[in-house]
């Protein structure tokens, strides 16, 4: 199993979901399997465990938006949540939900350095410190 691909996916889903507004007719379950299948068809998970995992994270995360925002603004002193890029924004929503409300309780540092190497791979050259700062703030 690859957590980091399902991460990846996660994120790419959460990303997604924030740009887009679901049709009228879509209820916010099948917006967010609609947004992850296409995430993973550019990107395939493993397997079926990696797909729950990844759905898991979208779905944990959008349920616990607004309490995982007023986290992250309470620690990002210097940014409005509204000013931070979208990728750091979803990465940082999606470590916090880890860290804070995930199912199965896994060790803040790993978190913090999924969370980075998220940032590395898909934010600016500054996206690494910047999400490493606000999640170290938050552990702490």
């Amino acid at each position: 199993m690859s957590r980091r691909q399902a991460r990846e996916a996660a994120l790419q889903t959460l990303f997604q979901l924030e740009l887009n507004s679901p049709p009228e007719a879509a209820s916010e379950e099948a917006w967010q399997t609609w947004a992850l299948d296409a995430a993973v068809e550019e990107m395939p998970l493993e397997g079926k465990r990696d797909y729950r995992y990844a759905a898991a994270l979208v779905r944990g995360t959008r349920e616990n938006l607004a309490a995982i925002d007023e986290a992250i603004a309470a620690s990002a002193h210097d940014w409005k949540l509204d000013r931070m890029a979208g990728v750091d924004r979803n990465i940082v929503r999606l470590a916090v939900y880890e860290m804070k409300y995930g199912a199965e309780k896994l060790d803040v540092g790993i978190v913090i350095n999924e969370a980075v190497e998220l940032a590395k791979k898909f934010g600016t050259d500054d996206s690494g410190r910047y999400v490493n700062g606000i999640l170290g703030g938050l552990a702490g």
